[in-house]
């Protein structure tokens, strides 16, 4: 079965016009039935991140829940990790999350987890998209219509829970927030203070149309700012639905998901923490961080981008870690997916186990020169049919033998072919891209759309 509404993680579109409460209603009808044809309990935990549209495709949502038959407990403003850990440890069969996560503020979204708190696969989600022009057929009535109730006890467990994994406690650490207005606004420092942190937030202001707006995962720029002026020990920022965390050094020196990644690894193998010595990236994942890890003893496996496919490799190689330079790292010990506060709450009990800022404990490694030209071509489907294009990339490959990576990739949902060369210096880098970028400009078509340099950004 294919997929039409289903994207990478979940279904998005811009609030009350591609994504409308109709269509939410319809989802939360077909999911249901899923759910119940796979014979899981029939009961949905749902959060929502801070958009003005959230309450409106919720309560739509949850109303497609309960008219076949699905009981919903609202767990209100939470980051989607949240609603993963109360579908895991709950009697629940599923969990939804209304959110787009780093997309602006018009936009919406809804995903599911299962009841093991995991993205729900491809092949669930085809199912549900079966489902949605199926006829209604007999509608429940009296007792057997689903239930609608708020929550906040799984909420609170999920809170412990986050406290329970630093028992070295934060007591006097200073570290600066950066929530983007968004679903971790009122729990992250909730947590912090708790552990004894001393903080200073921003983005903690939610008003329905200012997530993502002024900083956050996506905006490093506003929390490596702030965690200079501050001279905090550590600076956090989280995206929308806080399933993402990136970090600040005092000097506003940004650390990506790799450099997390490195960092985590190298104490825990320090400590003489028994673990296999994997650790899994994606595609994307800078050389530097691979380099990194071989001097540790690690081997870097790299999945295709996305969580989910990160959280299926882990499982694969019984890896401790995985993670995107976006700011995705998943801890499996801790969780099934991505949960930007235990990544931030990771990386402080490092520096406290370390007596160090996150200045001096960052990975000590440099990443490789890494570039990404996106081209505009006539047509996604055969841009690489011509022999021009073929050679070009068989000869990038040639002269990075050894010494680098060329990925080339169609958009999924563009005209534009993705071109990423990294390699061990800056000019191999340029000049394996040029050669590419010439042949796709000359035997495509189109033109470059843009050239971003990645080797300090976020990457995915």
């Amino acid at each position: 079965m294919s997929r039409k509404h289903f994207g990478t993680d979940g279904v998005r579109g811009v609030a009350n016009v591609g994504l409308t409460p109709e269509f939410a209603f319809q989802l939360g009808q077909a999911a249901g039935r899923t759910l119940k044809a796979h014979g899981l309990t029939p009961r949905v935990a749902l959060g929502r991140d801070t958009r003005r549209s959230g309450p409106m495709l919720g309560a739509s949502l949850a109303s497609g829940f309960c008219s076949v038959g699905v009981d919903v407990i609202a767990l209100g403003v939470v980051p989607t990790p949240t609603v993963s850990f109360v579908a895991r440890t709950g009697e629940f069969g599923m969990g939804a999350i209304v959110s787009a996560s780093h997309n602006p503020a018009p936009d919406n979204g809804i995903k599911f987890v299962l009841h093991d708190g995991r993205k729900t696969p491809d092949e669930f989600e085809a199912e549900i998209e079966a489902r949605l022009s199926e006829s209604s057929g007999p509608r429940p009535k009296g007792a057997e219509v689903g239930f609608l109730e708020s929550d906040q006890e799984p909420v609170e467990a999920y809170v412990a829970f986050l406290e329970s994994t630093v028992p070295e406690r934060l007591d006097g650490m200073r570290v600066a927030v950066d929530a983007a207005h968004g679903a971790a606004y009122r729990l992250a420092p909730l947590v912090l203070r708790a552990l004894g942190a001393e903080i200073v937030v921003v983005g903690d202001r939610p008003d329905g149309v200012n997530i993502n707006a002024e900083g956050g995962a996506t905006k490093p720029q506003t929390i490596c700012t702030l965690a200079r002026e501050v001279r905090a020990d550590a600076g956090v920022a989280f995206d929308g639905d806080a399933d993402r965390a990136v970090f600040s050094d005092a000097e506003g020196r940004l650390v990506n998901g790799d450099r997390t990644i490195g960092l985590w690894m190298r104490h825990w193998l320090e400590a003489g923490k028994p673990m296999n010595r994997v650790a899994i990236g994606t595609v994307m994942s800078n050389g530097g961080l691979g380099d990194f890890l071989a001097r540790l003893g690690v081997r870097l496996e790299r999945a295709p981008v996305g969580d989910k496919h990160v959280a299926d490799w882990i499982e694969r190689f019984e890896a401790p870690i995985g993670g995107e330079q976006s700011g995705h790292i998943i801890f499996p010990e801790l969780g099934p997916t991505g949960d930007g506060l235990a990544t931030m709450l990771q990386v402080l009990r490092i520096l406290r186990r370390e007596g160090r800022t996150l200045a001096e404990a960052s990975a000590d490694y440099e990443p490789w020169p890494q570039k990404l030209a996106n081209v505009q071509v006539r047509d996604r489907a055969t841009w690489a049919d011509g022999p021009m294009v073929r050679r070009a990339i068989e000869e990038a490959g040639e002269l990075l033998e050894g010494q680098g990576r060329v990925l080339v990739r169609a958009s999924g949902t563009q005209p534009m072919v993705r071109v990423m060369v990294e390699a061990r210096s800056a000019d191999l880098r340029d000049r394996a891209l040029e050669g590419i970028v010439r042949a796709l400009l000359d035997e495509a078509g189109g033109r470059v759309f843009s050239e971003v340099d990645l080797t300090h950004a976020l990457g995915d």
